[in-house]
């Protein structure tokens, strides 16, 4: 059951979802090691990109050298899949055509489906499909300056009931030459809360006929993925979520697709281990210091629904070194077991619904196709 975005194979057909601060090249490694699929790296900002390229000295500083690590692969990646986001065509067009011809980038996911508010305030993200001809003039840029690379689009349902956008800009995109389109089926309102739509993806993969169309929202167990596919006919899923804390996910899912059984959840001493490997590989890219500070936030996903005791949870949360993680780990009971149902407990974001940020009279202007002030000047990189 093999997916093709543009010349990638993807078999199964499962991607994993951009998650800022999630997703750095650690993290799919690690879910690499459990099966196939197209592992995409955190949302990367255009114009951070090519403020930095343009200019080394900035490189030097906080923001330019956690945009140029964020947009580097690991040698044994083998896609190099990156996720951006921007606002004016010209800073994504730029970018894109410095992640393909310097950075070696097998594919580009353009992100039209951040809620946060920095992002949607300055018409980004989530915000930017209901400005059609802005957003298709994006992926136009992208799709010109990618050349045989595949662009592909996430988005959301729309911003929030009154404004459902995902049909006309999946069509738009499709129009404009992505390889494909996948869609988080909430709104931006919304953020995490409540039930994903999986309706609006069957009713964007009815629309869009020759590219094809991946859910995402709520696939918590294999067997969701397969459920979402057959329900709606999309092409395959994005997981998101539903891996944190669990990046043997992507094995199950890997049996599911072949039609093999799917393990049982893991017990704790199996899970143990593996959050073991996942901090070992954050030191080796971070450094020590900075990826045990990183793993303490994966340590309370990899316990939920595990009865691992609030005194136990609040050392792992505080660790500094690796010899303290492994010495508050070997502490947990090997044999406890996950209780039925704890493999569907939500992890990260849980959030909403809330009000969506946007610029002023974002709402008034949808057929304007400036970016907003101020979202992404060029002018930072054509001046000096």
């Amino acid at each position: 059951m093999a997916l093709k975005i543009g010349p990638i194979a993807v078999d199964p057909p499962v991607v994993l979802a951009p998650m800022a601060g999630v997703t750095n090249s650690a993290f799919r490694r690690l879910c690499r090691s459990y099966g196939a699929g197209l592992y995409v790296s955190e949302m990367v900002s255009a114009r951070a990109l090519v403020e930095a390229w343009a200019r080394p000295a900035l490189q030097g500083g906080r923001s330019g050298r956690r945009s140029t690590r964020m947009a580097s692969f690991a040698d044994d990646e083998p896609c190099r899949s990156i996720q951006l986001y921007g606002v004016d065509p010209l800073v994504v067009g730029e970018a894109v055509r410095r992640l393909v011809d310097g950075q070696g980038a097998d594919h580009v996911d353009l992100n039209f489906g951040c809620p946060a508010p920095k992002v949607t305030r300055k018409g980004g993200g989530s915000a930017l499909p209901v400005h059609g001809i802005l957003f298709a003039r994006v992926v136009a840029a992208a799709v010109r300056a990618a050349c045989a690379v595949p662009v592909t689009v996430k988005m959301r349902i729309g911003l929030d009931d009154t404004h459902r956008t995902s049909v006309a800009a999946g069509l738009a995109a499709e129009g404009e030459g992505a390889a494909a389109v996948a869609l988080h089926a909430r709104t931006a309102e919304q953020l995490y809360s409540g039930a994903a739509d999986w309706t609006a993806v069957g009713e964007l993969k009815a629309a869009v006929t020759t590219v094809p169309v991946l859910g995402n929202g709520d696939i918590w167990e294999a067997a969701d993925a397969l459920r979402m596919m057959a329900s709606t006919g999309c092409d395959g899923v994005v997981v998101g979520r539903g891996c944190l804390g669990r990046p043997w996910l992507f094995g199950d899912l890997a049996a599911a697709f072949s039609g093999r059984a799917v393990a049982p959840p893991p017990a704790l001493g199996a899970v143990v281990e593996v959050l073991r490997t996942h901090a070992r590989l954050l030191c080796d890219l971070l450094g020590e210091e900075a990826g045990c500070r990183d793993i303490r936030k994966h340590v309370s996903w990899y316990l939920t629904g595990y009865p691992a005791g609030g005194e136990r949870r609040r050392q792992l949360a505080q660790v500094s070194t690796l010899a303290e993680l492994d010495a508050a780990l070997d502490q947990l009971d090997p044999a406890v077991t996950l209780p039925p149902g704890g493999q569907r407990l939500r992890r990260g974001h849980t959030s909403g619904p809330r009000p969506v940020h946007l610029p002023e009279g974002w709402l008034t202007t949808t057929d304007d196709p400036a970016p907003p002030a101020g979202a992404d000047a060029f002018s930072v990189v054509s001046g000096g």
